[in-house]
């Protein structure tokens, strides 16, 4: 018998290097006919239970490996132990590859826009069989096993099939949803590691790191009105408001020992917080599974696992299909520029730099101590644009903002001379990364044409929200992060010197219509000592407020799609700690009920007033009527359609309030006051014009009427004609 089983296979099983099992495992035609080899370690004998219940012995060759012949047919293995214990199991090498050749041809070609179907693991039924079928990319791994409480982590027991294009893959009876499971590799330079799966749907909760299966098919989705509706929700003449969270902190059981909400009671709770407050959408902080609390999700692991801090895969989608009940759209932040270098995630993961560049000039975030992916390898960029496509079909996600852009734009981010590397045009662009996101916007469109993606860019880089056949980047919105950070200086002003800096609210104009904007108040402004939104406005306490009120409602007058992290939309007195949870006894005392009034009549006076939104990204939506330097007033007038009634903005930045002030209007008749930031409903002083003002047919401001106002002290005023 000893020579079914050459020495040398029998070893390299023994020592874990083999990279053939199945040319030497499972049942195998030889001149002697059928013969069966079995490598199991620590069992004293083993046998072969054909079909109809004939048990076969297989005698030990040697150490570890047992052969013997057997007739045609299926069959299991009973197994014994050294102390007795007898149970049947199937035989991993008796069974056939998976994945066919158009997906090895796909992969291989770095265009499988479904990568995740056939990389990963999948509960399946294969020949007749229950089980998992495995599969990973590890080009120039020796051998790769996957281990877990099944085999009791042990490397030797399940080595896979190596296929084409670097593919991995191995069919295992009998492993289920729920189970534990890693890769262990036996690298390049001959290191064995444990690695997670980079295509693994579910992880274990940190700080533990094995991957977990699970079975993501099956959901019933009852969403189809909203998703047949989205596209004109998402357009760029939609109305959005954007309510940012982090889940984690939002709001957490205190009778529970503190424990984040889950995604089904986010699904009840978070979703009918933000409808009643009027914001059209749910932007998440990255929910794909990351090791360390502290990185808020953007250092991931697992980026095609939801993270198991809230639950598992099904009850996320729980949570997508609830915000979509309630007519609201849901917006993940995504994470493609860098990842950690936790050793059982993607770093070195064959023993060579295959997702990152090799050259730490290229391949290491200075300012992270993260990994850069190496974008010019069409497997990485396989990789990730197909994770994109991931969270939009099988989660039914309706955007994704895209974090840290700049940082992947330009070679030298971040980096000193000598400390980055050009491109071959000898500049600082990185071309491979521009590639790539053209590349991620053309495949998410052309897939989901109702999405919509996102840039968080903070340069003045072209076109980033252009088309890419028009010489643009391809996303569909850009943060402006220039208007956020010039009005938050103005405002950190004392009201006293504000005349001084008043080109820091206006300069925003400029280039308003350059992209099409998301005006962003995130939680990178209320991190880090930058103090919460209410503790940056200069003054007393009521001053604080009535200068909050006033800065949300200019932002809400000017062009712009909005943005507001949670526990800003009251005033919350502290920065945001991700470690508990928003103040929400703040929240029910009274001037931080007034803000929060404010920001809901905000949002349903933004949506329901045509000329606030539709006209967002076009300059025939705005004209200005006066910029006051030396009173602090700004006044704007927004446009719609033919037959969308204008809507006057005014806002007064100074605690004195103007009586008499005079503005001209594009037309006569009755201007409502739809909304006051100074009403007493919202804390302020109760001053304004009585619910509204008649236009006198007087020219005024290059326009053909005016109307006669009081501006209360620190605050913004909306007009409405013929209301």
């Amino acid at each position: 018998m000893a020579d079914r089983m050459a020495a040398a296979d029998i070893d390299a099983l023994a020592e874990a290097r083999c990279d053939r099992p199945f040319d030497i495992l499972g049942p195998h035609e030889t001149p002697e006919g059928r013969i069966l080899r079995v490598f199991h370690p620590d069992l004293a004998s083993i046998a072969a239970v054909m079909a109809d219940g004939t048990e076969i012995d297989l005698p030990r060759v040697r150490g570890d490996a047992f052969a013997g012949p057997i007739p045609e047919g299926d069959y299991r293995l009973r197994a014994t132990s050294g102390g007795g214990v007898t149970w049947e199991c199937e035989d991993p090498y008796r069974f056939g590859p998976l994945l066919g050749d158009m997906d090895l041809h796909l992969l291989g070609e770095g265009t499988h826009r479904h990568l995740w179907r056939a990389l990963g693991a999948h509960p399946v039924t294969h020949q007749g069989v229950a089980g998992t079928r495995f599969a990973v990319w590890a080009p120039n791994a020796r051998r790769v096993s996957v281990v877990g409480q099944f085999n009791r982590w042990d490397g030797r027991r399940h080595p896979m099939r190596r296929r084409g294009q670097g593919i991995w893959e191995i069919f295992l009876p009998d492993v289920a949803e729920g189970e534990l499971y890693k890769y262990e590799i036996l690298d390049a330079h001959g290191h064995v590691g444990h690695k997670a799966d980079p295509v693994g749907f579910g992880s274990q909760h940190p700080p533990e790191k094995a991957s977990i299966v699970r079975d993501i098919a099956g959901f019933g989705w009852k969403d189809d009105d909203w998703m047949r509706a989205r596209a004109k929700a998402q357009d760029r003449r939609a109305p959005i408001s954007v309510y940012e969270v982090h889940l984690g902190s939002w709001r957490r059981r205190w009778d529970d020992h503190g424990r984040p909400l889950s995604y089904k009671e986010l699904a009840r709770d978070l979703v009918g917080y933000a409808k009643d407050m009027g914001f059209t959408h749910l932007e998440l902080l990255p929910v794909s599974e990351f090791p360390f609390d502290g990185s808020w999700g953007y250092q991931p692991v697992g980026l095609y696992a939801p993270t198991i801090r809230f639950g598992p895969p099904h009850e996320f989608r729980d949570l997508i299909e609830a915000a979509h009940q309630a007519g609201l759209g849901v917006i993940l932040d995504w994470v493609p520029g860098h990842f950690p270098t936790d050793a059982h995630g993607l770093a070195q993961f064959d023993g060579t730099a295959l997702y990152e560049h090799s050259d730490p000039r290229e391949g290491f975030h200075q300012d992270w101590n993260t990994l850069i992916y190496n974008y010019g390898r069409t497997e990485v960029q396989n990789f990730l644009i197909a994770n994109a496509i991931y969270w939009l079909d099988e989660y039914h996600v309706d955007g994704l903002r895209v974090d840290a852009v700049a940082s992947m734009l330009y070679r030298d981010y971040s980096r000193n001379d000598g400390e980055w590397v050009p491109n071959r045009d000898g500049g600082r662009e990185n071309y491979e990364a521009i590639d790539f996101l053209k590349n991620m916007n053309i495949v998410t469109y052309g897939e989901h044409p109702g999405v919509m993606t996102v840039a968080e860019e903070s340069t003045s880089f072209p076109k980033v929200s252009a088309p890419v056949d028009a010489g643009g980047l391809g996303f569909g919105f850009k943060w402006n992060m220039g208007w956020m950070n010039d009005t938050l200086r103005y405002m950190a002003h004392d009201p006293i010197h504000r005349s001084h800096h008043h080109d820091l609210m206006t300069f925003g104009l400029h280039y308003a219509f350059s992209e099409n904007f998301i005006l962003p108040i995130s939680h990178d402004e209320v991190v880090h000592g930058k103090g919460s939104m209410l503790r940056k406005m200069p003054g007393d306490e009521w001053q604080q407020f009535a200068n909050l009120r006033a800065y949300y409602g200019f932002m809400w007058g000017h062009p712009g799609k909005k943005l507001l992290f949670m526990g800003c939309e009251w005033g919350q007195p502290e920065e945001w700690n991700h470690d508990g949870e928003l103040n929400w006894h703040a929240a029910e005392q009274p001037m931080h009920r007034g803000v929060q009034s404010l920001v809901r009549d905000l949002n349903a006076l933004y949506r329901g007033q045509p000329a606030l939104h539709v006209a967002d990204a076009v300059p025939e939506g705005f004209r200005w009527i006066a910029t006051d330097p030396g009173q602090s007033v700004f006044a704007w007038l927004r446009m719609g359609e033919a037959g969308d009634p204008p809507v006057v903005v005014v806002s007064n930045m100074t605690p004195v309030p103007r009586h008499g002030y005079r503005l001209g209007v594009p037309q006569g008749g009755h201007w409502a006051e739809a909304l006051n930031t100074d009403a007493a409903a919202y804390g302020g002083s109760d001053r304004g014009n009585m619910g509204g003002v008649t236009a006198e047919d007087a020219p005024h401001d290059g326009l053909p009427a005016s109307i006669t106002i009081t501006l209360p002290p620190l605050s913004t005023l909306f007009f409405v004609a013929g209301e």
